[in-house]
């Protein structure tokens, strides 16, 4: 497959996947990868969302502000997250797809489950730094393996009962700060030839416009419903996911 080819795979997929971010605001690097592994090996599929990921929550980020508050509150989570991804992903570099198919599967399931159904009990004040390590490493290896490492994140903010606009700042910064040193690692294991790099690069462009397109469809839809629908098939994506890691 070339270049080309890839481009237009990519831009198809990442104007989906930046329309379900832009109109729900959760999934787009879970809709992203779960769709592109559809059609082709899971490495190149993370490789691609690469610059899509990192660009979007650094997007994120500046739009929501109080980027300093958010360090000093969640820095621990950020540190936990940042090294262990990086380590999983120089230590897992030569697994099978088939490894990653289960990681990926599993991310995706967790993060459909989460979002649909599940309650986290409340985390104590006290216990907040070691919660951070906890779930942060946890965020680290499952997404050192999968490229999607949002499932965790979701389980500490709900687990800590922060607000929505706390969540989403949150939320972008963890990601963003996950997105880069597995980066870093995926060139430094030759994950990411310099086409694969352009290609991602170029991918930053459909992404904000199906994100654009979203927000303005946002109004038109129930959101809630929307969401939900948008839950269920990540549901049968991460499981059918399973199901090749499998079998």
């Amino acid at each position: 497959m070339g270049i080309i080819d890839f481009l237009l795979i990519g831009a198809v997929v990442f104007v989906i996947a930046g329309s379900v971010k832009g109109l729900v605001g959760i999934g787009l690097p879970t809709a992203a990868i779960s769709m592109l592994t559809m059609v082709i090996d899971p490495r190149t599929a993370i490789a691609m969302g690469l610059g899509p990921i990192i660009a979007s929550n650094a997007w994120q980020i500046w739009t929501m502000g109080d980027l300093r508050g958010a360090i000093s509150r969640y820095w621990v989570f950020a540190i936990s997250l940042g090294a262990s991804v990086f380590l999983t992903v120089l230590l897992s570099a030569d697994v099978s797809d088939r490894v990653i198919f289960l990681a990926l599967g599993l991310s995706i399931v967790s993060f459909a489950v989460l979002n649909l159904r599940f309650a986290m009990p409340r985390i104590p004040d006290r216990f907040d730094g070691l919660a951070q390590v906890v779930f942060g490493s946890f965020a680290g290896i499952l997404g050192g393996l999968s490229g999607v490492w949002i499932a965790p994140i979701i389980m500490y903010m709900s687990a800590r009962q922060v607000p929505k606009d706390e969540f989403v700042r949150a939320t972008g910064l963890l990601l963003f700060v996950g997105g880069v040193p597995f980066a870093v690692a995926y060139v430094q294991q030759g994950l990411v030839t310099p086409e694969l790099g352009l290609v991602s690069l170029l991918l930053i462009l459909p992404t904000l416009l199906g994100f654009s397109l979203g927000a303005k469809l946002r109004s038109r839809f129930s959101n809630e419903g929307f969401r939900k629908l948008v839950l269920y098939v990540f549901l049968i994506l991460g499981l059918n996911l399973l199901r090749r890691g499998i079998f």
